[in-house]
């Protein structure tokens, strides 16, 4: 049974992701120290990755030893690491078909690229947010440090896809992710997995998000910022050790 505690604040966090997405477009928490939003994208995409490396791989060790426990296969020991390639490869995939598709017919090929990129980052958005209710950890802190590096990346996702469809992201896109966040965090309420089944969950999740973190920065055409990505990298991780 999730207490009422840890039911709201999930709430409230499932929103702050949703409103992410509502308001990514004029949101800038950074604007004091980053006046360059593009800064303050990198600088997100630096904290998400941090929180990755630093928290979660971590994590996927006990994750790992709770799969190990609950199924007993030869492989069990390297399937959460397996699980993280496939959410790495699978937002690869999405980007690389994202790409030959608009290199066809522009008009046509756009509308395509647009709706199977927008469902990708739906079940992204929706998985996310399942886990602020099913996560490994539990705890008010742990959450607080999932949510702020989650808000972070979905900046990021944000700022990306407004940037590369425009309107069309802006009038249905946005409201579609925003919802999908809430539908996650319903999901996760509604539905109980074993221990074994959220790990790899984050597994996947934990791919995903270093690889659409470097989708973000790395191509010379997303324009990235690399100071503001490694400082924001630095920082959070300096604040995740206490977690430790």
């Amino acid at each position: 049974m999730i207490l009422d505690q840890n039911l709201l604040l999930s709430a409230g966090a499932a929103a702050l992701l949703a409103a992410t997405f509502l308001f990514g477009g004029s949101f800038h928490p950074l604007s004091a120290v980053l006046r360059d939003r593009r800064s303050m994208i990198s600088f997100a995409a630096g904290m998400s990755s941090a929180y990755v490396f630093v928290h979660v791989l971590p994590e996927l060790s006990e994750a790992r030893r709770t799969l190990a426990e609950s199924i007993a296969t030869r492989y069990q020991g390297m399937a959460v690491y397996l699980l993280a390639l496939v959410g790495f490869l699978c937002f690869y995939g999405l980007e690389h078909l994202n790409a030959r598709i608009r290199d066809g017919d522009r008009e046509r090929q756009e509308e395509r690229a647009y709706q199977i990129h927008l469902a990708g980052f739906a079940a992204y958005a929706a998985l996310v947010s399942y886990l602020l209710v099913r996560n490994l950890e539990e705890t008010p802190l742990t959450l607080a440090a999932y949510v702020l590096a989650m808000t972070g990346h979905f900046l990021a996702v944000d700022h990306s896809l407004r940037e590369e469809h425009g309107a069309a992201f802006d009038r249905i896109g946005r409201f579609a992710l925003a919802g999908m966040c809430i539908i996650g965090w319903g999901a996760g309420v509604a539905i109980a997995v074993p221990p074994f089944v959220s790990s790899l969950l984050l597994a996947f999740i934990s791919g995903a998000v270093i690889m659409n973190s470097a989708v973000m920065e790395l191509p010379s055409d997303k324009d990235g910022r690399f100071w503001p990505f490694v400082i924001g990298g630095l920082s959070y991780a300096v604040l995740l050790i206490p977690l430790a």
